[in-house]
């Protein structure tokens, strides 16, 4: 008996947005660069870029879920096309001297290191993303968005509370993650199935 069940093929819209998420990339990279980053023309082309390519993120991910078009594909690049936005930004910023590296290093640390345990843990069950998650993805882009602009000196405060609180947020889930991981590897059934084969 064959299966009747249609396979989603990966050249569908949603995964071509996410292909166009990684291709912003280094454009978004060659404006932010231009001029040691003090053109204002070319950083708010920058910001708008980066704009433009986080909300691919959002929109590729409703694509898939309402249209039936999740591939495997989708799975495992939706994710690593975000890291690379958020990561060109922060690493950008941090080479421009406007974002200080412990940050960089700590988000960045936190973004791969959730993503990898995704992974290992994967044989035990999924586990999606939080609403701490979600807002966690808008005050990083928010924060990232307001270091782009040429804002005026006297708004820098405010930039500098907005990343601080997404770094915060950062940190929080990633703990909060690493606490479902390990919960869901010792009860998940695959934990509960090797246990009673060991005794």
């Amino acid at each position: 008996m064959t299966d009747a069940t249609p396979r989603v093929s990966p050249w569908n819209l949603a995964n071509y947005l996410t292909v166009l998420r990684l291709l912003l990339v280094p454009v978004f990279l060659v404006l932010l660069f231009a001029d040691d980053g003090d053109n204002a023309r070319l950083r708010l082309g920058a910001t708008a870029v980066f704009l433009i390519a986080a909300l691919t993120d959002r929109i590729d991910g409703q694509i898939a879920r309402s249209r039936g078009l999740i591939t495997s594909f989708g799975k495992l690049m939706d994710p690593i096309a975000d890291k690379a936005l958020i990561g060109a930004a922060l690493i950008g910023l941090s080479v421009l001297d406007e974002l200080p590296w412990w940050v960089t290093v700590l988000v960045l640390v936190r973004e791969i290191g959730v993503t990898l345990l995704r992974f290992v843990v994967i044989r035990h069950g999924v586990m999606p993303a939080g609403r701490g998650g979600k807002l966690k993805t808008v005050l990083q882009t928010l924060a990232i968005v307001l270091y782009l602009l040429p804002l005026p000196e006297a708004l820098q405060p405010v930039v500098v509370v907005v990343m601080g609180a997404a770094v915060l947020l950062t940190v929080v889930t990633g703990a909060e993650i690493v606490y479902k991981a390990v919960v869901l590897r010792t009860t998940s059934e695959r934990a509960d199935m090797k246990r009673q084969a060991r005794s």
